[in-house]
């Protein structure tokens, strides 16, 4: 979690300048209340969804306080 825009928009021209030859990196912004209320609904998941793991997750929050 970052506090501010400011702060979001640094990590994110960091993660733009170091982006990985192959693979994807996928980018949500919200507020810690939206992340509160999220819900999750899985029926099967596709075969790179499978292969994420913990160690590959990284989770930038923003916080508007």
């Amino acid at each position: 979690m970052v506090r501010g825009r400011d702060s979001l928009q640094n990590h994110y021209t960091r993660l733009c300048a170091n982006l990985p030859e192959e693979g994807s990196i996928r980018s949500l912004e919200g507020t810690e209340k939206q992340f509160a209320s999220m819900h999750l609904l899985l029926v099967r998941l596709k075969t790179q969804d499978k292969r994420v793991n913990a160690d590959q997750l990284l989770l930038f929050g923003l916080d508007f306080f």
